[in-house]
Order: C-alpha cells, then structure tokens, then sequence
C-alpha cells in the first residue's frame, strides 16, 4: 500500500482509505466493523453470484492480468450452497487487483472505489449514498488542496526569478 491513508467519516464509521497506484481503496473491514457479525458480512457478499459476475467484469475491464479461466470456474460455482470463497482465495486464484487482503494490525480488505460502493449498497443503500458524498467531498478537499498548493509553487517561481 502506498501514500497516506485518509479517513471518511459515514453514518459515525471511521472508513480508511489509501491510495495504491494513483487508484483509491476504500476498507470494506471499516464498513461493517460496527455491524454485527459485520466481518461475516464481507464472505457472504463474496459467495454471492452477482458479487462475482460484477468482480469478473471489473478485472477484465481494469487489469490485464485477470486469470479469467479461473474466474469462469468461480463463477460456475459461485451461489451453490457448498460454495466458500475468501478474498485471500479470490486474489490469489484471479490475480485480482480490485481488492485487497492485508493481514497484520492495520490490515483488513480495501477494495478499488468501485468496488467499495458496490459492496456499500449491500449493506444499505442509505450507507452507499452517504459514503460517495463522503468520499466527493474528500476528493474535492483534495483537489482545492493541490490548486493551493499549485498557486504557492507559481507564487514561488516569482519571487525566485525577480
């Protein structure tokens, strides 16, 4: 993971998000961590076939490296009662570059923006709108940032050259 990690605040849930190759991440474990049983939540979008047809389509879109034979043999399976999947086993068996499972302290699963509002409707539609008003207000806070911090550098080159 790389740059700083930033924070949303959605219906009083802290929700994390980073930056990973100029691409956002939203932390679905910060979605439901104040929902009951709110971890079990995120395996059982995952086993849920509709979940998978719209993970399958975002790789083979956004990542050139999508293992799509395995992701057919997924999704073949995806919806039978006997059918497990973790994001762990997903990224490793599709190459996915959607999602993302960190272990450790500060880990959790992140998922790319699109993915992350996906899984945010499931919860609750409510929590989804919420959650992208959050997150357009980050990114504008963001960029009136930059173009602040853009006018200091041009203030700077004018001094410096006269």
């Amino acid at each position: 993971m790389t740059g700083k990690k930033l924070k949303l605040t959605v219906q009083g849930s802290q929700i994390s998000v980073f930056q990973k190759n100029g691409q956002d991440y939203i932390s679905l474990t910060d979605m439901v961590r104040d929902i009951e049983n709110g971890l079990a939540l995120i395996e059982k979008w995952l086993r849920n076939k509709n979940t998978i047809e719209f993970l399958g389509i975002w790789e083979e879109i956004y990542n050139p490296g999508f293992n799509s034979p395995e992701f057919e043999g997924i999704k073949n399976q995806a919806g039978l009662n006997r059918f497990v999947l973790s994001v762990k086993q997903w990224v490793e068996k599709t190459g996915s570059v959607g999602i993302i499972a960190k272990a450790g302290r500060y880990g959790g699963t992140y998922a790319h923006k699109d993915i992350a509002f996906e899984f945010a409707s499931w919860i609750s539609p409510q929590f989804k709108l919420y959650l992208i008003k959050e997150f357009q207000r980050l990114k504008e806070q963001e960029l009136r940032h930059r173009c602040n911090q853009g006018e200091t550098d041009s203030a700077r080159a004018v001094i410096s050259t006269d």
